[in-house]
């Protein structure tokens, strides 16, 4: 029988939801790691009983953990993130010289088909791969060395290497985000990468059509269309054709176009997703009505969906990795807010409810389905 297993980052510990296929009653199992901020918390594709957390606390750094039994024990695994052949800066807030240094893993992806082949992305803006399931890393150090590495500054969060999207059916091909440096892309499997940021404008930064220095948020991908890319920067929700040679404005009539997550549809690919915030300094629902925006024409527009959520009083923000969709035959649509709550539609946006409303701080949120 099909299920689902949401699998829910917190600032203190990791939460396991499962449920079956009707996605009406969940079995809720957590905090594990209790204390611990799970910047991410996800599964493999290819071997969905593994499981990886990124676990970090400020007392005792950045740790890994792995488990190969669904969640039922974990070991922690590889944690020698070392910056690899690319000596140098980046510049901090103010254009001084800052030197490299690693303080936490963001963000990992699991190989579609290997389940021991991992990315992470990490702060400041770096990536890794594993191919022993998170055994040893190495730096792919061809993004780092990019010509415009030093010009790279941090967003407001820190210089977070936050999204990972590797493409389908191309393994030499991936895309990486940064705050706030923008998209890259690579053809050759990580050795060279090039940005992918033509069409961007930021308002506040010296050159507003420049090649990188763009604060990207999140980046989602179809793979029945995988040169089709949608992204929710720093102010606009944007799209591309063309793997990212170039981008179009397709905010539209949303009532404000700055937010972190985007997410698509699992088998409509031009049905998109966004979580509207007021502003980049007004973190929470515009007049306090929790909105989730789904556009079916791949952008430009948007309805907004508010059937079980909140529409007054409600101050919580949605994350950039804080929504998910599953792979059922409705296609369920989850996210989580920093108020503590987990929601899922079963029917594609159209309804929703909680799953639980009192856990801490949600970060992440990913959904594995089960058959």
């Amino acid at each position: 029988m099909s299920g689902v297993r949401v699998l829910v980052g917190t600032r203190k510990g990791a939460f396991i939801l499962t449920s079956d296929a009707a996605r009406e009653t969940w079995d809720v199992s957590g905090p594990h790691f209790g204390g611990w901020e799970i910047y991410h918390f996800t599964g493999s594709p290819a071997e969905p009983s593994r499981l990886y957390a990124a676990q970090s606390t400020g007392w005792f750094g950045q740790v890994i953990q792995r488990s190969d039994d669904a969640g039922a024990t974990w070991e922690m695994v590889g944690n020698d993130f070392r910056y690899d052949g690319v000596p140098g800066t980046h510049q901090w807030y103010d254009g001084t010289p800052h030197p490299w240094e690693f303080a936490r893993v963001w963000h990992l992806e699991p190989s579609p088909a290997d389940p021991d082949t991992i990315y992470a992305g990490v702060e400041d803006a770096a990536l890794f791969r594993s191919v022993d399931g998170g055994g040893t890393w190495q730096e792919l150090s061809g993004l780092r060395g990019h010509g415009s590495g030093p010009s790279w500054q941090p967003g407001a969060g820190g210089m977070c290497l936050h999204t990972i999207v590797l493409h389908p059916t191309d393994p030499a091909r991936m895309y990486a985000a940064i705050s706030a440096a923008g998209v890259f892309r690579t053809d050759d499997a990580g050795e060279t990468w090039r940005p992918a940021n033509r069409g961007l404008r930021s308002e506040g930064i010296p050159d507003e059509d420049a090649e990188v220095g763009h604060c990207v948020h999140r980046l989602a991908m179809h793979p029945a269309r995988p040169e089709t890319l949608y992204m929710q920067k720093h102010w606009d929700v944007m799209r591309s054709d063309d793997g990212g040679g170039s981008w179009r404005e397709v905010s539209g009539d949303l009532p404000s176009d700055f937010g972190f997550p985007i997410a698509v549809h699992a088998h409509e690919p031009d049905t998109v997703y966004v979580v509207p915030i007021k502003s980049d300094s007004e973190h929470y629902p515009p007049e306090g009505r929790l909105r989730v925006y789904r556009s079916r024409t791949g952008g430009g527009e948007w309805e907004a969906l508010t059937s079980g959520l909140p529409q007054e009083n409600c101050y919580v923000n949605v994350l950039r990795d804080a929504m998910a969709v599953d792979s059922l035959d409705s296609c369920g649509v989850y996210f989580g807010t920093t108020g503590g709550q987990v929601y899922v539609s079963p029917d594609a946006g159209d309804n929703w409810a909680p799953i639980v409303r009192d856990l801490p701080a949600v970060l992440s949120v990913e959904v594995q389905t089960l058959s």
